[in-house]
């Protein structure tokens, strides 16, 4: 059976692959090898498979070259990109940094401008009061002036009225027997008319006077109402900043200004109020008091923002690598600055370390911790420059950036947390940014 299945398949094959010999010979022999068209068959499609798997094969080794090549453009293309990106958002941080000094800088100013405004309303408020003073003892003395010389004049009137006949004599410079008599009420009435005239020199005095302090009083008041004005569109420019600042980062100021009157209590010095001293307030004082809060709030703010990690801890040229969020499938809480090793390394807010060593993957850490709940962490360093328990104040030098720990190259690894929980540092830095 097997033979006859054996003989179709020949004779199936053998309009293709006819049967063939091939002859071995030798010296002493000649022998020969019968290929019949099965066997045949049989070696070409085996040669035939493997000639097509070395061409598929061949194929898609190519194709995978040609695509790999393609990822490999494609990655370097990605790659200028982002390094492109990176190296814009470098410059712009370089931008926002000289502009936030100088606004610092103009802050400054402002800050030492309403000093000075302050002092200035002060003496100017001082010398309002005494011009009120010295008016009202002007028109005192003026209204006494005047009685005093409306009363001469009755008198005057009275002699005239009531001596008739004096006034005659008094034309009679030639008559003897009163001549005593006229040599007196001659006197008496010239010195009545003296009198009369020094009273009314001294009355129009009194008015040129008290025009004269009016007019004062009027430029006082024009002064103050300049100053005002510049000291109150001064606080709004301060003070509207800080307040964005704040809430960029979802802080209520509000709060934040509660809670450090709380711990800043203390009162006295140059931001007292003014007191109307029982009266009713005038418009300045009220004026004056409300530019006091404002300077207050302001300063409450100073402290706020000392306490709070807004500062960037770097004050060199740096690379901005890598950001809050997932990484390599695992999350990263903080953000990466690169930079040449050994580059300084600040405090972003003024707190006290409770941790300056070795810290597993973090490499040699230094953890801060500030109010407010805050903390911040400084990882991967190549040289701590502060002790556990020691105070630092923001802008203060804390250590050098390394490549301790889990790192692929010299960079700071900076967190920040509130009660434990991580958040995203940027957020602090860019709203720090329109102030510092």
């Amino acid at each position: 059976m097997r033979q006859r299945i054996t003989q179709r398949i020949d004779r199936f094959w053998s309009r293709y692959f006819p049967e063939r010999r091939v002859f071995l010979k030798s010296d002493e022999d000649t022998r020969f090898i019968r290929l019949r068209p099965s066997v045949q068959a049989s070696v070409f499609f085996v040669l035939a498979s493997l000639l097509a798997w070395v061409i598929i094969a061949t194929s898609i080794l190519v194709m995978d070259n040609i695509g790999a090549g393609n990822f490999r453009e494609q990655a370097l293309r990605d790659q200028e990109s982002y390094q492109q990106r990176l190296n814009y958002m470098s410059q712009e941080r370089d931008i926002r940094a000289e502009e936030a000094t100088k606004a610092q800088r103009r802050f400054d100013e402002a800050l030492e401008q309403v000093s000075i405004m302050q002092t200035e309303l002060l003496d100017a408020d001082l010398k309002r009061r005494e011009l009120i003073a010295a008016l009202e003892t002007t028109q005192t003395k003026m209204r006494r002036v005047l009685q005093d010389s409306n009363a001469a004049k009755q008198e005057l009137s009275i002699l005239k009225s009531d001596n008739p006949e004096l006034v005659a004599q008094l034309n009679q410079s030639n008559s003897g027997a009163n001549s005593d008599q006229l040599s007196f009420l001659t006197k008496t009435l010239n010195d009545t008319a003296s009198e009369r005239d020094r009273l009314e020199r001294e009355a129009q005095a009194a008015l040129d006077k008290v025009n004269e302090i009016e007019m004062e009083l009027r430029l006082t008041e024009e002064r103050n109402e300049q100053i005002f004005r510049q000291i109150e569109e001064a606080m709004t420019v301060s003070i509207e900043p800080l307040n964005k600042m704040f809430r960029a980062v979802g802080k209520n100021p509000d709060t934040i200004i509660d809670v450090i009157r709380k711990g800043y209590s203390g009162y006295g010095g140059p931001m007292t109020k003014l007191s109307s001293h029982g009266s009713d307030p005038t418009m300045e004082e009220l004026r004056a008091n409300a530019i006091l809060n404002d300077l207050d709030e302001m300063n409450i703010y100073r402290i706020a923002v000392e306490k709070i990690p807004f500062a960037n801890p770097l004050k060199s040229a740096y690379r901005y690598t890598s950001g809050y969020g997932r990484r390599w499938g695992r999350m990263h809480y903080g953000t990466d600055f690169a930079a040449p090793h050994g580059t300084p390394i600040y405090a972003s807010a003024d707190g006290v370390v409770v941790h300056a060593g070795w810290a597993s993957g973090y490499g040699r850490l230094i953890k801060i911790r500030h109010e407010f709940g805050y903390e911040t962490r400084f990882g991967h360093l190549s040289k701590i420059r502060v002790n556990i328990g020691q105070k630092v104040s923001r802008g203060e030098r804390i250590g050098d950036m390394g490549n301790t720990g889990r790192s692929t190259g010299t960079h700071l690894h900076y967190e920040i947390r509130i009660n434990g929980n991580a958040i995203n540092p940027m957020k602090y830095l860019e709203a720090g940014h329109d102030v510092f």
